[in-house]
């Protein structure tokens, strides 16, 4: 049995309008959930053995803040593709984890992350901001992870509900 933390990065900021989407950063909001999500996810004692995030700022903040505030010791690992990608590009990079990783949790964007969720849970959930869905997967291998494996949906948090 693995599990899938799957998050959308905290909101992020359209102050300056002429910044490129990639490095948007979080805004005030964003910058009070990515912390609260960390807490959460060590509070639930789902702290996971790999993190990997997109490498644009808002994900990459997102992912800092919750590393840190989870107690995830390990090094977050930016995975380029995950930036303006569908959920194939989430499931490749899981499956290249090996076989002794029990839990990872993917940081990104939306509508790849909400697709992703669908197509692992069979039914249509959104991930709002900084959102967390758990998903157990019933796989021995993360080489074995594809669309066509059903998880179910454990949990699913999200910052508004946690105030």
């Amino acid at each position: 049995m693995k599990t899938l933390l799957i998050m959308r990065h905290a909101k992020s900021s359209w102050k300056a309008e002429t910044l490129p989407d990639f490095e948007r950063p979080l805004n005030k909001r964003g910058k009070h959930d990515a912390p609260r999500m960390g807490r959460l996810i060590r509070a639930e004692g789902l702290t996971p053995d790999v993190i990997l995030s997109s490498p644009a700022a808002r994900a990459r903040a997102t992912a800092e803040a919750v590393a840190d505030l989870s107690k995830y010791e390990g090094e977050v690992k930016f995975v380029s593709e995950f930036y303006e990608a569908g959920p194939e590009a989430y499931l490749k990079a899981l499956r290249t984890l090996p076989d002794e990783v029990r839990s990872a949790l993917v940081i990104g964007h939306n509508p790849a992350l909400d697709e992703l969720l669908e197509s692992l849970i069979g039914e249509s959930e959104h991930l709002p901001t900084a959102a967390l869905a758990r998903v157990k997967l019933r796989l021995k291998r993360w080489k074995d992870l594809n669309e066509s494996v059903q998880g179910k949906l454990a949990d699913f948090w999200s910052p508004g509900e946690l105030e």
